[in-house]
C-alpha cells in the first residue's frame, strides 16, 4: 500500500481536497467524504419528514432510508438489525446503557464493577456514578508497560461479585486493541454483563460483536466518516429483551393512560423522540462507503503510515513515544511528549504550520497519570494520511524544537 492509496481517498473528502493542511486528528473526529454530505443533502431538500408517522410519500422513503442504515450498521458489525440502537454518539450510549442497566439489574452490597484505567470519561464517569448511586465498588484493570491492559490483572479482578465488566476495545490515547475477547470470556464466566467501547475501533479495524463475546458495544458516528450527533448501541438480542428504558417519550410506546405506560416490544422502544434521521442516513452512507474502500485495506494503510511515523519520531532528540509500538495492535494512534515543550505549546507551534493534532489530556486522565505525564500531543491517523502529512509534522515538530530552545 503506498501513498496512491491515500492520494485516491482524498479525492472524496471537500476539505482534504482543498490542500494546506496535514489533518492528523481523525481520533477526535474524522472528515466526511462527499457521499455522506450529499445523502443528507437529499433527505433535506428531497424528502424532509418525520420517519415511523407519515403515511404519505417522502415520510415512507426517510423512514426507508432510516431503516436501511440500522441495515447497513448491522451489517458492518456482523450484529441483527434489532440489535441497533441509534443514540446520539457514544456518550450518549453510555450514559443509556448504564441507567438502562441500573434499572434492570439487582446490585447489591458487596457488589463490583471492573473497568480499566484506559477508559474515555464518557465511559468511566458513567460507572463511577453508578457506583456512587449504588454503593459499589468499582476496580480498574492496569495497564502493562507496553501499555496493553494487564490480563493478569483482570483475571484477579473479576470475580463472581462483578456485576458489570467495561473495557476500550481500542485506546483513544495509545492506540492499543486489546483483547477484549479474552477479558469477555473471564467476565462472563462470573455471569457479568460485558460492555465495550469500540468508539475508536469501528471503522477502522474489524469489529465482530459476535467474535468479541460482548453484551453492548458502542460507537459515534464522527470518528469513522459519519456526521457528528449521531451513534450506535449494540445489545446482544436476549439482553435487549429484558433491558428496561432509560428515555422516555413519543416513538417507544405501546399504550398510554393516565398514570401508566407500556413500552414498544421492538427495538423502537430505546428510541424514544424524533432521532437525527439526516444523521443517521448520513451514518449509513458512511458505513457503505467505508466497506467499498475496504476495512482491512484501511488498517493496512494506516498500518503503515504509523510505522513510518514511529520510525521518524523515534529519531527525534527528546521525543517520548507513548503508544502501543506492535502496528498490528494499534488502531493508528501516537501519542508523545517532547523534553522542553509543553503539549499545548506544541499543538499550538504545529498548528501555525498546517498541521491538525491534540493536546491535552484526551478525555483520559486516569490513563495520563498512569503513565506519569501530565498531558501528550496525539496525532491520529486514517486511510486518507500520507508519508507528508508525516513529513510535515516532524517538520513543524522540529521547529517547535528550535522555538524552545533559544
Amino acid at each position: 500500500m503506498s501513498d496512491e492509496f491515500a492520494k485516491k481517498a482524498i479525492e472524496d473528502f471537500p476539505l482534504l481536497k482543498a490542500g494546506g493542511l496535514a489533518y492528523l486528528d481523525t481520533a477526535a473526529s474524522s472528515q466526511t467524504p462527499q457521499v455522506v454530505l450529499d445523502v443528507m443533502d437529499d433527505y433535506y431538500t428531497k424528502y424532509r419528514a418525520n420517519i415511523h408517522r407519515g403515511l404519505y410519500d417522502i415520510s415512507e422513503k426517510a423512514t426507508a432510508q432510516y431503516e436501511q442504515a440500522r441495515k447497513d450498521v448491522a451489517g458492518l458489525i456482523w450484529a441483527q438489525e434489532d440489535e441497533i440502537i441509534f443514540t446520539a454518539g457514544a456518550t450518549a450510549s453510555s450514559n443509556m446503557l448504564i441507567y438502562a442497566l441500573e434499572q434492570t439489574l439487582k446490585f447489591e452490597s458487596g457488589d463490583e464493577i471492573v473497568t480499566t484505567v484506559m477508559e474515555h470519561h464518557a465511559s468511566l464517569v458513567p460507572l463511577q456514578e453508578l457506583a456512587k448511586r449504588k454503593q459499589i465498588v468499582l476496580k480498574h484493570i492496569s495497564v502493562t508497560k507496553d501499555l496493553e491492559l494487564d490480563l493478569d490483572v483482570a483475571q484477579r479482578l473479576i470475580t463472581p461479585k462483578t456485576k458489570i465488566v467495561s473495557v476500550m476495545l481500542a485506546s483513544n490515547v495509545t492506540g492499543t486493541i486489546n483483547d477484549v475477547a479474552q477479558i469477555a470470556k473471564i467476565a462472563h464466566e462470573v455471569g457479568a454483563i460485558f460492555i465495550v467501547d469500540a468508539t475508536a475501533a469501528v471503522g477502522h479495524i474489524s469489529v465482530d460483536v459476535k467474535e468479541l463475546g460482548v453484551d453492548f458495544l458502542y460507537f459515534s458516528g464522527h470518528k469513522m466518516c459519519g456526521p457528528t450527533g449521531v451513534g450506535v448501541l449494540y445489545g446482544k438480542k436476549e439482553q435487549l429483551e429484558i433491558l428496561y428504558p432509560s428515555f422516555f417519550g413519543g416513538g417507544m410506546i405501546d399504550s398510554v393512560t393516565k398514570n401508566d405506560a407500556t413500552w414498544a416490544k421492538d427495538i423502537s422502544r430505546f428510541e424514544a423522540g424524533t432521532p437525527n434521521i439526516a444523521g443517521v442516513i448520513g451514518l449509513g452512507a458512511a458505513v457503505n462507503y467505508l466497506q467499498t474502500v475496504g476495512i482491512e485495506k484501511i488498517h493496512e494503510h494506516v498500518r503503515e503510515v504509523f510505522s513510518y511515523a514511529y520510525e521518524k519520531l523515534s529519531e527525534i532528540k527528546g521525543m517520548k513515544l507513548l503508544c502501543e509500538k506492535d502496528p498490528q495492535k494499534n488502531v493508528g494512534i501516537i501519542s508523545f511528549d517532547v523534553e522542553g515543550v509543553h503539549s499545548h505549546d506544541m499543538a499550538q507551534i504545529l498548528a501555525g504550520e498546517k498541521v491538525a493534532v491534540r493536546a491535552g489530556h484526551h478525555c483520559a486522565m486516569p490513563l495520563i497519570q498512569e503513565i506519569g505525564v501530565v498531558s501528550t500531543v496525539r496525532a491520529s491517523f486514517y486511510f486518507y494520511s500520507t508519508k507528508q502529512d508525516v513529513e510535515a509534522l516532524i517538520s513543524a515538530i522540529k521547529k517547535a524544537q528550535d522555538i524552545f530552545s533559544k
